[in-house]
């Protein structure tokens, strides 16, 4: 790992430790939800180079299942994010199988419409509670050890999960199969004549895309104790996408940096109403026009160093 990578995660961690006794918790843990939520999506966009605009089906598809495990079984938090995780994990292959078989625009509209399938599920299923969605889901105790009620404590369970989730594709991108995945990013028909199974290399990104945005919407169904259809719905797809661009699409650290721009926007000026769309789209519209690299990319740029 370079010598500046090390200095960013450390000033990661040294901040995210510091931060709960400044800001609210609670708000600390949604930006690194969707941050992992942006990551998961940045994995396939940025270093696969499939665009997906269906990912909300994971993470939505995940979090109905989280809440139901955690309040219906009444299992411990820990599980109940465990099996969020895998059932993602398990959509995503179904459809992955699928849409691989699709390039470019055909690819992102073959996602969407299996997205807008698991939406029409969620309103339909006895078990999601259709448009009231899964309440009360409660956080109990980790392990049956470590309760989580506490806005604090459950603060650094998420945190951890968000570390290691960054941690895990700074792995992915960096290994022998993230050189490949680059490779067929940039030029597909080549790593075809060069003997890659690119389809293979393909399914395997797009279910480890999926398996980190269920893990992402798992955690933030503990958190907010609720699962409901916006997590489902095709623009939480969208607010992943927009994220990831405004952060720097291919990097590592830009999701992180787009998803708590995105996140502060739609908190502090929620008063404003509609107008945070509206507010939202400028920005998108104005980092296209000046910064196409994203607010890291940018920064990358101009210091030579990858981040």
């Amino acid at each position: 790992m370079p010598v500046t990578h090390r200095l960013i995660f450390l000033l990661l961690i040294l901040l995210s430790l510091i931060a709960p006794f400044l800001v609210y918790p609670v708000f600390l843990m949604k930006v690194m939800c969707f941050a992992l939520f942006a990551r998961a999506l940045n994995l396939l966009l940025g270093f696969g180079g499939l665009m997906s605009f269906g990912h909300a089906a994971y993470f939505g598809g995940s979090a109905y299942v989280a809440a139901h495990v955690a309040k219906v079984w009444e299992t411990t938090p820990e599980v109940a994010i465990l099996l969020g995780t895998l059932s993602a994990t398990v959509l995503g292959l179904a459809i992955g199988s699928l849409a691989i078989r699709r390039q470019g625009i055909y690819f992102a509209m073959v996602t969407l419409a299996f997205a807008q399938m698991v939406f029409f599920g969620a309103v339909q299923f006895p078990f999601t509670g259709g448009e009231d969605g899964i309440q009360n889901v409660p956080r109990g105790d980790l392990f049956g050890l470590f309760s989580l009620r506490s806005d604090f404590s459950l603060y650094f369970v998420v945190l951890a999960i968000s570390l290691g989730g960054l941690l895990a594709i700074y792995r992915i991108i960096h290994s022998p199969f993230g050189q490949i995945l680059k490779a067929i990013r940039e030029n597909e028909a080549r790593a075809v004549s060069l003997g890659y199974r690119v389809n293979h290399y393909k399914l395997i990104v797009f279910v480890l895309s999926a398996t980190l945005a269920g893990l992402a919407g798992a955690t933030k169904t503990i958190v907010f104790q609720l699962a409901s259809l916006t997590d489902v719905h095709w623009s939480m797809s969208c607010e992943a996408v927009l994220m990831t661009l405004i952060g720097g699409m291919g990097t590592v650290f830009g999701p992180v940096v787009g998803a708590a721009v995105i996140v502060t926007m739609q908190n502090y000026l929620a008063s404003l109403g509609a107008w945070v769309t509206v507010i939202q789209g400028c920005i998108f519209v104005i980092s296209v026009l000046l910064f196409r690299e994203g607010i890291v990319g940018l920064i990358a740029k101009v210091l030579r160093r990858p981040l």
